[in-house]
């Protein structure tokens, strides 16, 4: 892709995304300059962070050339962030956008003095190369557009098939934090994800140029839109078990570990465990829709149940959890409740089996109700 350079930045230093996703591997902010023989086309911003070293990398990129657009694909401001900056130094570009993106920019007070708003299937001559734009709405904003480049066989494919970390992190390994990042942002909206794939499946694609992560050619390009066509229909990945927990003082944390063995003594498949007050939730998140079952421990607090299982289903409940059987254990010393409230929780959730019976759990396991997890799991397995 000698005509196609890539002017991304990396933030290694950004400890959470979007102020709630912990980054070991900081997080990279992907921009692409797209030189057509009469124009040239800058696909996307970058974080305001990091405003400065992209405009030099955009500049350097050009060699000389001035831009004629900037193609706006997604509002949100860790790409938007430097607009007015590029705007301000290149004045005469026009910002090729979807409408709903011209309200967007209204709204993060962007002056745009040139905008063309372009629609699906609407074209782009940069001479010898096009661009050619596909509505994208709902990954993960109304806003978004993807651009493809039929000579190149690229599609500049937004925040879809993106990752945390920056650009070179985990390179032999694109699945885990892809899937950390796709559960946790765009998960909830698996419809919208199975209509572009729908759209891309007559366009040959040799590069997937997302907005964040690497840029994926060859196996990983492959691996990658397959593993978007199980997680966007809510399928399961990953046959196995999440035992996840939320325990006040080790007792209900006790009963879980007891319940992980007997998974793992009967060939579950993959068992993972957390702790919901301790462990990474995103990655809670990531797990619960990789794997097909899900146990859910809790200690009865304050007549419902402790917040970091409260907050655990929250998401679940947000990001559209589905097509999954789940077992519940409670723990109350003295009116437990946590079944009931899981339960209540969950009932928004589509296609979602709670397996019979529960566990009731009065303080400590006592041994004779090792017979109860035992069935609990051989229900959760039928």
């Amino acid at each position: 892709m000698k005509n196609i350079k890539y002017v991304g930045c990396d933030d290694a230093d950004l400890d959470l995304f979007e102020s709630q996703y912990a980054l070991p591997d900081g997080m990279c902010y992907n921009s692409y300059v797209v030189l057509g023989e009469k124009q040239v086309a800058v696909m996307d911003a970058v974080d305001a962070r990091c405003a400065h070293e992209w405009l030099n990398k955009v500049s350097e990129a050009l060699d000389g050339r001035t831009p004629d657009y900037l193609v706006c694909q997604h509002m949100e401001p860790d790409h938007s962030g430097s607009m007015a900056a590029f705007l301000a130094k290149y004045p005469q570009a026009t910002v090729l956008c979807s409408k709903q993106a011209v309200t967007l920019m209204k709204q993060f007070r962007i002056e745009a003095p040139n905008v063309q708003i372009v629609a699906e299937g609407e074209c782009i001559d940069l001479g010898g190369l096009s661009l050619q734009f596909l509505a994208a709405p709902m990954i993960h904003w109304p806003e978004v557009i993807m651009t493809y480049c039929p000579e190149e066989q690229v599609l500049f494919s937004a925040d879809a098939f993106g990752k945390f970390g920056v650009y070179h992190a985990d390179e032999d390994d694109w699945a885990c934090e892809a899937r950390r990042y796709y559960f946790n942002i765009v998960g909830k909206y698996g419809v919208a994800v199975t209509s572009l794939l729908k759209k891309l499946t007559d366009k040959p694609i040799v590069t997937i140029a997302p907005l964040h992560g690497p840029m994926l050619e060859g196996e990983k390009k492959d691996e990658a839109l397959r593993l978007y066509g199980i997680w966007s229909a809510y399928g399961v990945e990953t046959e196995g078990v999440l035992v996840a927990y939320a325990s006040i003082h080790g007792n209900t944390a006790k009963v879980a570990h007891r319940i992980a063995d007997i998974l793992k003594s009967k060939n579950a498949g993959k068992v993972a465990i957390t702790d919901l007050s301790r462990d990474d939730m995103a990655e809670a998140i990531e797990d619960a829709f990789r794997m097909n079952r899900l146990v859910l421990c809790c200690a009865t607090y304050d007549g419902d149940i402790f917040p970091a299982m409260h907050l655990f289903l929250h998401k679940l409940r947000l990001k559209a959890y589905q097509n999954r059987r789940v077992a519940l254990v409670e723990n109350g010393s003295w009116a437990p409740q946590a079944v009931r409230v899981m339960k209540e929780m969950l009932a928004g959730c589509k296609n979602v089996e709670i397996v019979e019976p529960t566990v009731t759990i009065r303080g400590a396991l006592k041994p004779e109700q090792t017979a109860e997890l035992e069935e609990l799991v051989e229900a959760l397995l039928k």
